[in-house]
């Protein structure tokens, strides 16, 4: 069995290749893929040469984290049945080709338990399933504050607004520098930083992977308030001790999210509770992926962009 994959020879060095899949078990799913995303996080620094060292990391390697599509064969201790729509975050099926992380392919083989039942109805969104559970993973838990302002009003920012809302709590203030993502916000404010002049902030939410803002934003919080930084940041990370001292600040980074996240993000949207409507903004045949890849990661208006897998045998 063979598909058609995205495969990143090396920095910038992008296209569409063939290749064999792994022969699946009987816990094994195969997956057509109709749709995949393109993070702007963590593929954009395998694309651009940028990440630092990571398990798994080298090349060539099959990028894409970030997959919707249907189940044309399942293993018989699956539990799944060809026909059903499945979230999947990526696959390691690709022989010598690295899965990392493996969804951006026509076809995949991968484990049962990694993916999760979606509604046929989402279309392209409900490659956005992670992204979503990513943003309420920074948020989910007993002793976490929600948000009361978010930094940045990309995909991640608009989602935690998004969560912030659903769980019944005051809108949160959103920052957001450029003027072509300030639109687009549902029951919440977006301004720029410089015209808010609050101090006063419980719990700010980073989501602009900008490491330098830390300083400023100790400045933001009150006394004893908390910063999460639900980025990725490539460079270490520092910040000024006397304002942090003297605002007892407390520091949270919000890892990847979860199996239970997952389900949980899938509940919320089948139940009406979060929407993920208006956060594609580009989709583009995988056989134009190069063209795509550079547009997501080069275009300031590009939010999320998805590929359509549909017009690849």
């Amino acid at each position: 069995m063979r598909t058609t994959a995205v495969i990143l020879e090396g920095p910038k060095a992008l296209a569409l290749g063939d290749l064999g899949l792994d022969a699946p078990g009987e816990g094994d799913l195969v997956v057509e893929i109709s749709h995949s995303g393109i993070s702007t996080g963590t593929e954009k620094l395998f694309w651009s040469g940028q990440m630092p060292p990571f398990p798994g990391m080298g090349y060539p390697l099959v990028p894409g984290y970030e997959s919707a599509g249907e189940v044309v064969e399942a293993g018989a201790a699956t539990g799944y049945r060809p026909g059903e729509r499945v979230f999947v975050p990526g696959a390691n099926c690709y022989g010598e080709v690295r899965g990392l992380f493996g969804g951006a392919a026509r076809r995949l083989v991968t484990k049962a338990d990694r993916v999760t039942r979606i509604d046929a109805g989402l279309g392209p969104e409900g490659a956005l399933l992670a992204l979503a559970a990513t943003a309420r993973h920074a948020m989910a838990g007993l002793t976490h504050a929600m948000p009361d302002l978010i930094v940045g009003h990309g995909v991640l920012g608009r989602l935690l607004a998004r969560l912030t809302l659903a769980a019944g709590a005051p809108a949160p203030t959103v920052w957001e520098i450029d003027a072509d993502r300030a639109g687009g916000a549902r029951g919440y404010e977006v301004i720029h930083p410089d015209a808010d002049p609050r101090r006063d902030y419980r719990a700010i939410y980073d989501a602009s992977g900008n490491g330098a803002l830390l300083n400023d934003l100790v400045t933001r919080i009150a006394k004893g308030g908390e910063i999460v930084l639900a980025g990725f940041y490539t460079e270490p990370l520092s910040f000024a001790f006397p304002p942090a001292f003297m605002k007892e600040a407390r520091f949270r980074v919000a890892a990847e999210w979860t199996k239970n996240d997952l389900s949980a993000t899938r509940a919320l949207i089948e139940a009406g509770a979060l929407s993920l409507s208006g956060l594609v903004t580009h989709t583009l045949p995988a056989s134009d992926a190069p063209a795509a890849y550079r547009t997501a990661f080069g275009d300031p208006a590009c939010l999320k962009m998805i590929l359509d897998w549909s017009a690849v045998p």
